[in-house]
């Protein structure tokens, strides 16, 4: 089967930013790893800044679906973490560059959204009005994120505690942790 053009352009992305570390990513970079032209990037993004919002929302689509199909929510924040400390390098490296404030941006608005998932899937903090919960969802997000920054090997030898933890203080009952 056929490569979609769109998924082409994410991989020559991510090559660009992975492994050739560009720190200026460019349209004329990006269509020259691909084989494309100008005007075939421009027919499937409006800019750079869209299409690193196209490859971080389809990405996010599948985590979030991945989430979900682990059966409970632990389980599901679990697997969340596994992806996010995996792709913390190319996250790091993508930063770097001249989008990565768009990018940082960019990805909030994905913790976001997928804390905003998280919270309707469990039913959670329905005692709260809209606004209060999107007090709530953006504090989450910004945890995690603050969490994911500065994560260390020894964070990540201690995974199942830091994601137990966090359940119980996503779901209400961090009272257990007295």
């Amino acid at each position: 089967m056929p490569i979609d053009t769109r998924e082409q352009i994410a991989n020559a992305v991510r090559t660009l930013l992975v492994e050739k570390h560009v720190k200026r990513l460019t349209v004329k970079d990006i269509v020259d790893e691909c084989s494309i032209t100008r005007q075939t990037f421009y027919y499937h993004f409006e800019d750079i800044p869209d299409l690193l919002r196209w490859i971080i929302e389809r990405e996010s689509e599948k985590v979030m679906e991945e989430c979900i199909a682990q059966g409970d929510a632990e389980r599901g924040l679990r697997y969340l973490f596994l992806v996010a400390v995996n792709l913390r390098a190319v996250v790091q490296q993508s930063l770097k560059t001249n989008y990565g404030e768009e990018l940082e941006r960019i990805m909030a608005q994905q913790f976001r959204a997928c804390f905003g998932q998280i919270v309707d899937a469990l039913g959670l903090y329905r005692q709260y009005s809209r606004a209060d919960l999107a007090l709530i969802i953006r504090y989450h997000s910004a945890a995690m994120m603050g969490l994911l920054q500065d994560w260390t090997a020894a964070d990540t030898e201690d995974l199942e505690h830091i994601v137990y933890q966090v359940y119980l203080i996503l779901t209400g009952e961090a009272s257990a942790l007295d």
